[in-house]
């Protein structure tokens, strides 16, 4: 028998026919377990009614799991994953993975070398599943994520297209949230270092940032961008000291580049907070470390990799669970406390 348009029956008429849902069908037809017994005599009519055939290959799959996931970053930094941000990233990871009885691969692509290591391991049967990161512009690591057929996860949106299943961060609104502090300290020469323009989470915070600025009637275009780095965030306030030396704030992407910033200003001979405010993001340990603490944007970053990992399970499971999108919220420590006053004062 065949489907109402003379081809063979699909996974989801039989969903449709049986009034549940494709992933509660697919449940029924894979006997997997936690379905109720209205639903599988639901579907298992269907099956009968419309004289669907179960893929075999994928249940052949289904049943013969390697045991084992990646996360895959792509970056050029051999020690990524000992940076403060991904290392909280893998904590919440392996805390979801921790009862699932699955290996976790770390995977670093960037090199053709690093390509090479990551089409390998994304082939079957070398994991069951992928969790991916880091993404920048029109990155290779995901189209090879795509071509590869597991399922994948997200951690942040990629620059362009809309993966099925991702868990992100609401950078637009934290970005927001950091402009609007400034402002409603009085600030009114606001600079921002933002993160690379091929990064989506960088684009989405600095649209915040010019949310906020243009709401307020200041101006939105004072702006210059660095890597994520302390380094990086240095060299980008000294090129917004040589265009504006009377800037009385700064909305900074990363922490890391914040404190690269209060360096620089303080050489310079501005005080944090009283002549310069400044707001980082992230709230990585050195916020609180650093000399004034930095006033931050928190991102719930072991949240990240724990839904991520989550997600990926229940892809796995046949699920096909809802994206995220976390919340942010804003940590106000010494160099942007609501006590000092503006510029002058």
């Amino acid at each position: 028998m065949t489907g109402r348009t003379g081809r063979a029956p699909t996974l989801d008429e039989v969903a449709e026919r049986a009034g549940v849902s494709r992933s509660a069908a697919s449940r029924v037809i894979n006997n997997a377990n936690h379905v109720s017994p209205a639903t599988r005599r639901a579907v298992e009519r269907a099956v009968r009614d419309l004289g669907y055939v179960p893929n075999v290959t994928a249940q052949a799959l289904a049943r013969q799991r390697v045991g084992a996931v990646v996360l895959a970053a792509s970056h050029d930094n051999a020690e990524l994953f000992g940076d403060p941000f991904f290392g909280q990233v893998i904590v919440g990871v392996t805390s979801a993975l921790e009862n699932a009885d699955l290996d976790l691969k770390l995977l670093l692509c960037h090199s053709e070398r690093g390509h090479d290591r990551v089409r390998r391991m994304l082939r079957r049967p070398r994991a069951d599943g992928v969790m991916v990161m880091a993404l920048r512009g029109d990155d290779p690591l995901q189209r090879m994520v795509e071509e590869s057929g597991l399922p994948a996860v997200y951690g942040g949106r990629p620059l362009h297209g809309q993966p099925a299943w991702y868990v992100d961060v609401d950078n637009r609104g934290g970005g927001r949230s950091a402009a609007e502090h400034l402002v409603g300290l009085g600030r009114r020469r606001v600079a921002s270092i933002a993160g690379p323009t091929d990064s989506h989470a960088a684009v989405a915070r600095q649209d915040g940032v010019a949310d906020a600025l243009s709401a307020a009637r200041l101006d939105p275009t004072l702006v210059e961008h660095a890597d994520f780095t302390r380094d990086g965030g240095a060299r980008a306030m000294e090129r917004l000291l040589e265009r504006a030396p009377d800037l009385d704030a700064v909305a900074v992407a990363s922490d890391n580049m914040a404190v690269g910033a209060v360096q620089v200003l303080r050489r310079g001979g501005r005080r944090v907070p009283q002549d310069v405010a400044v707001v980082g993001y992230d709230d990585l340990p050195v916020a609180q470390l650093a000399q004034p603490a930095l006033t931050t944007v928190q991102q719930p970053i072991r949240a990240l990799g724990y839904e991520m990992a989550r997600l990926l399970l229940a892809v796995v499971a046949g699920e096909e669970p809802s994206s995220l999108l976390l919340p942010t919220r804003l940590v106000v420590r010494d160099s942007a406390p609501v006590a000092v006053p503006a510029h002058g004062a």
